[in-house]
């Protein structure tokens, strides 16, 4: 029997939703300097249905570098702006939507 998801009517193995709410997101990237000088890349605007843990364990893997997820929003140690946007898209987000300060 086909599960279906109960907001889109749609069967649950289409995985439909997950792509639309990756796409009407609004991300914003920003570097912060904080203590000693260290550079840290914050990643904010993420909805309640994204898992941010996941994002922040793939971007955490993907740029060999430490960081977190806490407060909705990702943190990374590091300068990753140049590369980020790229890496955003590469997990489904729309372009259009990542706004880098």
């Amino acid at each position: 029997m086909v599960e279906i998801d109960p907001i889109t009517g749609l069967p649950k193995e289409l995985g439909v939703w997950e792509n639309i709410s990756l796409e009407n997101q609004k991300i914003i990237v920003l570097v912060e300097k904080r203590k000693f000088g260290k550079r840290y890349t914050i990643v904010r605007g993420f909805g309640p249905e994204i898992n941010i843990a996941d994002i922040a364990k793939k971007l955490k893997n993907k740029f060999a570098c430490g960081g977190s997820s806490k407060n909705g929003q990702v943190e990374l140690q590091g300068d990753h702006k140049t590369r980020i946007k790229e890496a955003l898209m590469d997990f489904g987000f729309a372009q259009e939507s990542i706004e880098i300060k």
